[in-house]
């Protein structure tokens, strides 16, 4: 099902349809923990259609996004359970109540006090709009956890989300606010959710009590204002006054860092970005702001003196730097990096880098510990290549090429002129940001970065870092390095061939 949410697949159903329907009507069966009953070959099918459906939307497609492809009979299933209810209702309630008493004595005075007055909003139905305030260190993600933990206990449910796909991955049962809500990708002041009414989506969001949302601040405001919309929209139809009221009277929590990248406004001035900012949507002034002020993480070090008071002057030189009070008056846009963060010049500074961030690499590469501490940062794409080119070197074992498919697809163009338009020459020399180069060099043992979210359940999102483990001729095996689904193997598959 990867290969065909990530490219297109001609026929993916006319083999062993009937193979495909018993294997959908027992997975259902199965979940639903009812015994099979005898159903007629078109509710087979539709069965077959929405599990092929759940697939492709895990990875952010649906049966619509494929030309030719079959949809479901909605009148043939009418009796099926609503999955996304499902997946938010099937927690172990015994272990998170276990859980949630182990961590709710590890909040300190802020992420207690943050975490009682959301509780109360939920547990009283008082639709607060909450934000958590915190730079990093001082324990959101924790006390997200801790929240979901309790109201999942009691059978709850709680939608947690984030503006990208690695956040979202430390969140439980997390999902991109994108995906989960179906907001627009191109959004205005006008944009509303794709959800409808009487839908499996809209069923799950009025049986919501809390939705946490992660990395608020990275997001356009229009990405809040339009599930605004859409909830007040849907939750009326249970009270004519929640249309009245902010996300549909729903208690919302937002969390993250204004000093952290605000959102992203191409060829936007200072004054364009800030206007797109959560601050200056029309919803902030209903937001109750709770603020987490103890770094958690200076405590990782108390065993070690020296290291907690590197850990700490590192931590408030960053904060100063996000507060405005690092660099001169006169010109607070230069900052001065303490020396003891700056490499020193060598005779060979790609050398520097890597050994300064990976040392004793050709020893430790097989470590997953090792790898998933560390991570080099570069300013443009050409840097990246050339230290790649470099660690390559460095790895033991024999190299592997893919080379990119170079032809136009004939399901999305049928044009006879485009592979004069399109020279194999010109879409081999395409570089740019989120797709890999044409020339794909592997070994197995190297560390790799996911470039699109692919299966978020799965950990497999944007920015998920992976270590090859095996290369095939059609594939590519690597294991789960960061996230919560660390050491998880997956097969991708690529329209690539191994030279």
């Amino acid at each position: 099902m990867e290969m065909t949410s990530s490219a297109p697949v001609t026929g993916p159903t006319d083999q062993d349809p009937e193979d495909d329907q018993e294997d959908a009507v027992q997975r259902k069966s199965s979940r639903s923990r009812r015994p099979n009953t005898m159903l007629q070959p078109e509710h087979k099918k539709s069965l077959a259609l929405v599990e092929i459906d759940n697939l492709l939307r895990k990875g952010g497609k649906s049966l619509k996004d494929f030309d030719g492809m079959p949809l479901p009979d909605s009148n043939a299933i009418q009796g099926l359970t609503n999955r996304l209810l499902n997946e938010e209702l099937n927690y172990d309630r015994c272990s998170l109540q276990t859980e949630c008493s182990e961590l709710l004595q590890k909040l300190n005075v802020d992420q207690r006090k943050a975490f009682d007055a959301i509780t109360e909003s939920v547990n009283g139905q008082l639709g607060k709009l909450i934000f958590v305030n915190g730079y990093g260190g001082t324990g959101k993600t924790f006390l997200w956890k801790a929240i979901t933990t309790s109201l999942r206990s009691e059978g709850k449910i709680v939608l947690a989300v984030a503006s990208s796909g690695i956040a979202a991955l430390l969140l439980p049962g997390g999902r991109t606010a994108h995906s989960r809500f179906h907001i627009p990708l191109n959004i205005n002041n006008e944009s509303t959710c794709n959800i409808k009414q009487g839908t499996f989506l809209a069923e799950l969001l009025n049986r919501t009590s809390l939705i946490i949302w992660d990395e608020a601040p990275m997001t356009n405001k229009h990405c809040f204002e339009a599930p605004d919309k859409s909830l007040r929209d849907i939750l009326r139809s249970t009270d004519d006054k929640r249309e009245n009221k902010p996300f549909g009277g729903m208690t919302v929590v937002m969390g993250g860092d204004f000093r952290k990248i605000l959102p992203v406004v191409p060829k936007g001035r200072r004054s364009h970005i800030i206007d797109t900012s959560l601050k200056r949507s029309y919803l902030w002034k209903h937001f109750e702001e709770i603020k987490l002020t103890q770094n958690m993480r200076l405590t990782a070090h108390t065993n070690c003196k020296e290291e907690q008071k590197k850990t700490k002057e590192f931590a408030e030189w960053i904060l100063s730097i996000g507060d405005g009070l690092a660099g001169d008056k006169d010109d607070e846009s230069w900052i001065k990096i303490p020396k003891d963060l700056i490499l020193q010049r060598g005779e060979n500074e790609m050398e520097t880098i890597v050994n300064s961030t990976y040392p004793e690499l050709t020893l430790k590469y097989n470590n997953r510990e090792y790898l998933e501490e560390r991570a080099i940062l570069c300013p443009r794409n050409e840097m990246v290549d050339e230290i790649n080119s470099y660690v390559m070197s460095q790895i033991p074992g024999e190299e592997t090429t893919y080379l990119s498919s170079d032809t136009v697809c004939k399901a999305i163009s049928a044009q006879e002129s485009d592979d004069q338009m399109y020279p194999k020459e010109f879409l081999n020399s395409l570089k740019f940001s989120g797709t890999p180069n044409h020339e794909l060099r592997l070994k197995v043992g190297l560390p790799i970065m996911l470039l699109r979210n692919i299966n978020q359940s799965a950990g497999l999102c944007n920015g998920t870092r992976l270590t090859i483990t095996q290369l095939g001729k059609w594939f590519i095996e690597a294991q789960i390095i960061t996230g919560t689904n660390i050491g998880n193997k997956r097969h991708e598959l690529f329209n690539y061939e191994a030279k």
